[in-house]
């Protein structure tokens, strides 16, 4: 097992990491931008380096500091964490030719992941279910008018390099393919430095359904059910729940031995997520995420299986400890995102922190590194905490979320606390009837009433 965890992230996240560790009894290193250095995880760890200023690209995507601060202090692996580096193909290999353990897959299968268009037709080599679409990269807009006719409309133009909703445009005629591949191009040069796009057939009402997975080096892979992320608003996640209210044991079970037998296939290790669209009982892969998500707690309360502990344990080549039929899948789990931001107009709200209330209670878990007296910083991702509720069943899950959301309090900045209060008072909510536009639709009749 390792000694020393260096952790290439902040916030809620690093913090996270840090725990899994010191419970491991692993020693951790805090990396952090002057941004940050009053931050929770960086107090706690057992060593701290600055690797540069505010901004991202000179801290938590400097290569080469990050991989300074492991050599001068000792670290014999990094995590990741989540965004920034965490699913960076250049940066793991990078890290393993330095002789440092990197807690996360095999570089070549970030790479191939990273890349949408090859993801795809990989998937396909691996029998997971695909949306249909173009092969790979479109050339012109001929070729493309082409596939579009081929599939049929509507189409979703996507950034091939892309992620979070960038390079992304819907085209519901022939009439709307000039513009809409003119601005997803243009979209996808500006934020992945690259303007390849392809097209999937787009589905008008589905569901963001994703698969947690864990394979460690000897072969074995397990699942952990899945997860319902369809309460998106800009194509970015706002609450999850597992199980889905859509989905049944047997259709869990169905999808979970695909993609099983598919990560099998593929020979992966690690923590993973193959995220797929559900519509009238289908399911079709939109693309596999090759590192720890945001939302897995919901994942780690229904099948109360640490999910960081077993990934730094299979990064040190441990195998797994468990498998498939020593999964149990109990009770019900709904995380909501809260963050920085206005509850309506959605304008971030860095600043200072002067009261921090966490709900608690039997059920109730917040992953946060917020304080009274911390400052958060305008640079990064607006997410500041993760409330997770657990319970018997989903009714039961509600009732106590809506306590813990009437429980929680942050002063000083404005949170999106009231909008999942609103939220989870829905009736269609309750009764688990919505898709991936339900949220956005609820925004905009708020916003016009």
């Amino acid at each position: 097992m390792f000694e020393k965890v260096l952790i290439a992230n902040r916030g809620e996240i690093a913090l996270r990491i840090h725990r899994a560790c010191r419970e491991m009894g692993i020693r951790t290193v805090a990396v952090h931008s002057t941004a940050d250095s009053d931050a929770m995880n960086v107090r706690l760890a057992d060593e701290s380096v600055c690797i540069g200023p505010a901004p991202s690209k000179d801290s938590y995507l400097n290569i080469p500091a990050i991989i300074s601060a492991a050599t001068i202090s000792g670290a014999d692996a990094i995590h990741p964490g989540i965004g920034f580096l965490s699913e960076n193909a250049k940066f793991a290999a990078m890290v393993e030719e330095h002789g440092i353990t990197f807690i996360g897959p095999a570089p070549e299968h970030l790479a191939l992941m990273g890349d949408k268009v090859r993801a795809k037709q990989v998937a396909v080599e691996l029998g997971l279910p695909v949306v249909p679409g173009s092969d790979g990269a479109l050339g012109d807009d001929v070729e493309a008018m082409a596939v579009a006719e081929r599939i049929g409309y509507p189409v979703l133009i996507k950034a091939s390099a892309g992620g979070g909703g960038k390079g992304m445009k819907v085209a519901n005629h022939r009439g709307e393919m000039a513009e809409g591949l003119a601005l997803a191009r243009a979209e996808a040069k500006a934020h992945f430095g690259n303007d390849a796009v392809y097209l999937e057939k787009y589905l008008a009402h589905p569901r963001h359904i994703e698969i947690q997975i864990l394979a460690d080096s000897q072969g074995n892979v397990v699942h952990l059910g899945e997860r319902d992320c369809s309460l998106q608003r800009r194509h970015q996640k706002v609450l999850e729940e597992a199980p889905s209210p859509a989905l049944n044991a047997s259709q869990r079970s169905a999808i979970g031995e695909v993609v099983v037998a598919a990560m099998k296939k593929l020979g992966y290790r690690s923590v993973g997520t193959v995220e797929f669209l559900y519509q009238d009982g289908a399911f079709y892969f939109i693309e596999m995420n090759t590192r720890l998500q945001v939302e897995h707690p919901v994942s780690e309360m229904v099948t109360d299986i640490d999910l960081v502990r077993e990934q730094i344990r299979v990064a040190s080549g441990a195998p797994l400890g468990f498998t498939q039929k020593d999964i149990v899948f109990f009770g019900h789990a709904i995380e909501c995102r809260i963050n920085a931001e206005d509850p309506t107009s959605f304008l971030p709200s860095p600043g200072l922190v002067t009261d921090f209330h966490a709900p608690g209670g039997l059920g109730v878990r917040v992953d946060s590194a917020l304080y009274a007296g911390y400052r958060v910083p305008p640079n990064y991702d607006s997410l500041i905490a993760k409330l997770v509720v657990h319970a018997k069943s989903r009714n039961e899950c509600l009732m106590r979320l809506r306590r813990a959301l009437e429980e929680i309090f942050v002063g000083g900045i404005r949170s999106n606390v009231d909008l999942h209060r609103r939220l989870i008072a829905q009736p269609d909510f309750i009764n688990g009837d919505y898709d991936i536009g339900w949220l956005e639709r609820l925004i905009s009749s708020e916003a016009g009433s």
